[in-house]
């Protein structure tokens, strides 16, 4: 794609993000190994860490640096509960996480900052990202740890960035540190077997990406250790899986039943004729699952009263896109990127397939589910 539109973009947000998977893993494993104070609880009861933000400072200000200081980012957190005095030592400890990676952007193929970042320069980093989107202009979404749950509790969770251009998706990258290269990994590695400490080097991690009309999206190995990022880091195409009959389609769905309604879901399924118990997968990982021909289908209900964010499908939907799949809401309707931060007008739910036949058979089983439960 070196050629084609939003090359250049690309290319930056797939080294933006290698970099920012090598901060998670680095933090994630002394998170795990010295159960150290790194985790706060939001206002709305959600977790945040310091991979959270020390991620979105350092993509923000990556990406102002190789893109211009005037480009517009929409992400996840802010520096509300950062800037409090009883949390200086936790911004301590992110100013140190960001200048140390930042320090290795060579390795990534970037030019990080000629000094140390200091405080308030870093939480201006995070506060770079505050735009709101929309259907003008070109807007980066990031989330900079998608399934914050999962990565504390050492299991999947993703780096997820995408550039909206007048409302339409045109870059997704998705970093997935845990989640295995090897085929069929998913389902084999289990939270207990990735054992993060001592995880088998080149076996797990990856970024995986695309854009807008290429019909196709690439997968690359993380780089480890004192590895350097060569172009194209054997990138090799992923696929959607070509199985149609959904006796033999692998579900996924989120872990967290706080904002997936499972019970609807299981309705839907059966409906459907889906025979597999349904894997549950942290993140946008679900979305990559399906990318690369692992799972078939992933199916999210969330309750009324929750608003779904763009940071947390924009990438994954181009990627299932690209790669073959159909990604709708549960109404079969195109997914709307160009609102605000909100995905607005959603029907019922969220549904991504491998393929077509697979996506009306579901859709169909929506519409007969909630007749029945609405009985």
């Amino acid at each position: 794609m070196e050629n084609d539109e939003f090359s250049e973009e690309l290319n930056v947000a797939v080294r933006v993000v290698h970099m920012a998977c090598s901060l998670c893993e680095k933090v994630q494993k002394q998170l795990i190994s010295t159960n150290s104070d790194q985790v706060r609880s939001k206002d709305d009861d959600s977790l945040v860490t310091v991979a959270d933000w020390s991620v979105q400072a350092t993509v923000g200000w990556m990406l102002a640096k190789a893109l211009g200081s005037h480009i517009s980012i929409v992400a996840e957190e802010d520096t509300k509960s950062l800037s409090r005095p009883e949390s200086s030592s936790l911004l301590a400890r992110v100013v140190d996480v960001v200048n140390e990676c930042l320090a290795e952007a060579t390795r990534f193929g970037l030019q990080g900052p000629d000094n140390v970042l200091s405080a308030s320069q870093v939480l201006d980093a995070i506060s770079r990202c505050s735009s709101i989107g929309g259907h003008t202009g070109r807007h980066w979404v990031l989330d900079p740890v998608d399934g914050t749950l999962g990565f504390v509790r050492g299991d999947q969770y993703a780096v997820a960035l995408a550039m909206i251009d007048g409302g339409d998706v045109k870059i997704g990258v998705l970093g997935c540190p845990n989640y295995p290269v090897k085929d069929d990994g998913l389902k084999k590695y289990s939270q207990q077997n990735l054992i993060l400490l001592n995880k088998p080097s080149g076996e797990v991690g990856c970024v995986m990406y695309t854009r807008k009309g290429s019909r196709k999206a690439w997968m690359q190995p993380l780089i480890h250790r004192d590895e350097t990022l060569e172009w194209p880091n054997s990138a090799k195409l992923i696929r959607v899986s070509s199985i149609s009959n959904p006796a033999l389609a692998t579900f996924c769905e989120p872990v967290e039943k706080s904002n997936s309604d499972h019970s609807f879901a299981a309705g839907v399924a059966c409906n459907a004729g889906l025979r597999k118990k349904p894997l549950r997968v942290y993140s946008m990982v679900k979305y990559a699952a399906i990318a690369r021909g692992e799972a078939e289908i992933y199916m999210r209900f969330a309750s009324s009263s929750y608003k779904e964010k763009i940071w947390d499908h924009a990438a994954g939907v181009l990627l299932v896109q690209e790669a073959g799949g159909v990604v709708t809401d549960a109404g079969g309707h195109s997914l709307d990127f160009s609102k605000g931060i909100y995905l607005e007008g959603l029907d019922r739910g969220i549904i991504a397939c491998s393929g077509r036949q697979l996506h009306e058979k579901l859709i169909g089983a929506v519409y007969a589910s909630w007749e029945s439960s609405n009985l």
